[in-house]
Parts: structure tokens; C-alpha cells; sequence
């Protein structure tokens, strides 16, 4: 099959360090290559990749400083990828509604992995496009009031080997805190936790812009180095050190988290995770085997001390077994054939 894979701009495939979309991106693109599919990556020019990249800017538009305007390199990819699609039986896109406009004049049917969220202004144009094939990453990431033509969800996956198990965890214990730190993601919430059972807490994730003033103003005091640590935002490398090395790993998200990749990474190192119990949480955390799921931080701070117990190794093949890289792209596979024979054209398709 000959396929193509449109990839964010923002950070290189795979990231650097933080960037989950452009990791799973990456684990996709190089599995299917290995099953011997004939694919195109569309992606910045320091993408490190097994199959064809095409690029319009050299390096990862986070990383130039000179660039001031990113949607313009995004549509001159867009541009790129739709000019060359009778060359693909499919694309498949992971940058959200920016390619939307694109796909109906183009026989090539494009099928698109929802990574993010929707908001006021991008449920617009979703409405308008509602009939083209979509793919949500977990079930509670679908957004009924849209009518999107939803064909599957497939759960992101992880390439467990890279993962390394840590059968005990180091001491002293500590908790771990990994991702964006911006408010959604709860790290305040991740700090308090930290401070009620009396626990070091280590953090690491980058600041983005728009949250350099919510880090500053509510994190940055509560950070003594001692206590509650941030680490930055470290590499892949680092992070798994991080996770493996935890006694639990927090995750108190204050929004609707559409998978939240780090739960299965922490899992897959066999590090315990207590979470919200929002969004993907109650799908990706098998409670009280793998961890908790919790309705309020108060549930948390309770949850802890048992999820120090449970056992480790039971974590580590949950992941093996339902969020392995394998078992992701057969369902990739799987979604593209529904496309291809026309079942995901069906506005009223629904997968069993």
C-alpha cells in the first residue's frame, strides 16, 4: 500500500524530547515500512525516519527562531502532500482540521487521527467536513454534538522494548510528574499531592509560551529544589529513567485528556499511575491493577500509598499487551482497509 503520513511542523519526527503526536507519528510510519508498505513522511527536514521524507522547511519550526509565521509552512506541506496525492492510495493525516479543505479535491481519500481537542472556532470547520473519515485515539475524545464520521478509535501505541522495567523502585521514593506544565496537565495539583503525603515530587515537561506567566506565578514558588524538583524538560532517555525509577507516577489533568501518553510509559516501566478520572483515564489505567482512577485530588492523595503496592510487573505487560506499537498499526491497518473499501465513507458506519 502506498501510503502517506502528514506530521506536525512543531517539533522534528521523532521529537527531540517532548512531542507525543510526532512520537506516535514516528512508531507508525517506521512499523509500517518494516511491513513492507511503500510510505511518505511529510515532516520537518530533521526528521529521522525508514521511509521517504518530504520537507519544506529544514528543521522543526520550534526549534527556528526566524520563523514567525508557522501556518504558512504548514499550507506550502499541504500544498505539497495534495499536488503529489494520485501518487498514494491513502493519507493519513495527524495535524487536525488545517487539512480539511484539501481532501475534496483530491480522489485519494484521506483519513484523519484526531490527537488534540476541539474548540469553538476548529468545531466549525469540522461540522462543515463531518463526512470524512475520522480516527479518535480514545473513546472519550469523541465529541457526539459534531456528527463526525468516526470509523474507529485506535489507541496510541509505545514501543515497549525501549521502555526498560524497573522492578523495584529507586529509594528513596519519590513521585513523578511528566508533561506540559500547564494547567490542564496539573502539575499544582501534582505539587499538592507531593506536599500532603510528604513525598519528593520530580517534574519535567517544557513551559511553552503561553504558559511561561501560569509557571511563573503558581509553580515557580512551590519548586525548593528539595521537595518538589524540576528537572526541565529532559530527553526520552531521562524521561524513562524518570518513570522507571518512581514509586508512582501522578497524572491530575484537569480536562478532558484525549490519551495522555505518558500513563502507558510509566505503566511500561512498570511504575504505577494515579489519575483524574477524565478523559482517557478510566480507558488507559486499569484501576486497582495498574493503578487508580480517581474522581478528586482528595481520592489521589488516598489512592498513593495503595498504588506503592500494587504489583509492578502486572503494569509492564498490561502495556505489552494492549499498547505495544504492533497492536496500534494493526489497527491503522485495519481502519485503512474500512477506508479503502469504502466502509468509512458511510456517514452512519459504526465500528462493533
Amino acid at each position: 500500500m502506498r501510503i502517506a503520513q502528514i506530521a506536525p511542523l512543531w517539533e522534528r519526527v521523532p521529537p527531540f524530547r517532548y512531542g507525543g503526536t510526532e512520537l506516535i507519528v514516528s512508531l507508525l510510519t517506521d512499523e509500517l515500512v518494516r511491513r513492507g508498505h511503500e510510505v511518505t513522511l511529510f515532516a520537518s527536514g530533521d526528521s529521522i525516519t525508514k521511509a521517504h521524507l518530504e520537507f519544506v522547511h529544514e528543521q522543526a519550526l520550534r526549534l527556528d527562531k526566524k520563523v514567525k509565521e508557522p501556518i504558512l509552512y504548514e499550507q506550502m506541506m499541504l500544498a505539497k502532500v495534495y499536488h503529489q496525492a494520485h501518487h498514494f492510495d491513502i493519507i493519513h493525516s495527524h495535524v487536525g482540521c488545517a487539512v480539511l479543505p484539501y481532501c475534496s479535491f483530491v480522489k485519494t481519500p484521506t483519513v484523519h487521527t484526531m490527537h488534540g481537542i476541539f474548540t469553538p472556532d476548529n468545531e466549525k470547520m469540522f461540522r462543515q467536513f463531518a463526512w470524512q473519515p475520522y480516527i479518535s485515539i480514545s473513546e472519550a475524545q469523541r465529541e457526539p454534538k459534531l456528527g463526525l464520521n468516526y470509523i474507529h478509535t485506535v489507541y496510541n501505541g509505545i514501543d515497549t522494548t525501549v521502555y526498560r522495567f524497573q522492578e523495584q523502585p529507586s529509594q528513596p521514593p519519590y513521585l513523578a510528574f511528566v508533561g506540559r506544565l500547564s494547567p490542564e496537565k496539573g502539575p499544582a495539583g501534582a505539587i499538592e499531592i507531593a506536599r500532603k503525603l510528604g513525598l519528593p515530587l520530580k517534574m519535567a515537561g517544557k513551559i511553552d509560551a503561553v504558559d511561561r506567566d501560569y509557571f511563573n506565578e503558581h509553580l515557580k514558588p512551590l519548586i525548593d529544589g528539595e521537595q518538589i524538583q524540576y528537572l526541565g524538560e529532559v530527553s526520552h532517555e531521562e524521561k524513562i529513567e524518570l518513570l522507571a525509577g518512581a514509586t508512582v507516577t501522578l497524572f491530575p489533568i484537569t480536562w478532558r485528556e484525549p490519551f495522555g501518553l505518558v500513563m502507558i510509559e510509566s505503566m511500561a516501566t512498570g511504575t504505577p499511575v494515579v489519575g483524574m478520572a477524565l478523559g482517557s483515564v478510566p480507558e488507559v489505567i486499569a484501576n486497582g491493577k495498574t493503578g487508580f482512577v480517581c474522581g478528586s485530588l482528595e481520592k489521589m492523595i488516598e489512592s498513593v500509598p495503595e498504588a506503592m503496592k500494587l504489583d509492578r510487573k502486572t503494569c509492564r505487560d498490561y502495556v505489552v499487551r494492549r499498547f505495544s506499537v504492533e497492536s496500534m498499526v494493526d489497527e491503522y491497518e485495519r481502519a485503512y482497509q474500512m477506508v479503502l473499501s469504502g466502509r468509512g465513507q458511510n456517514k452512519d458506519y459504526k465500528v462493533s
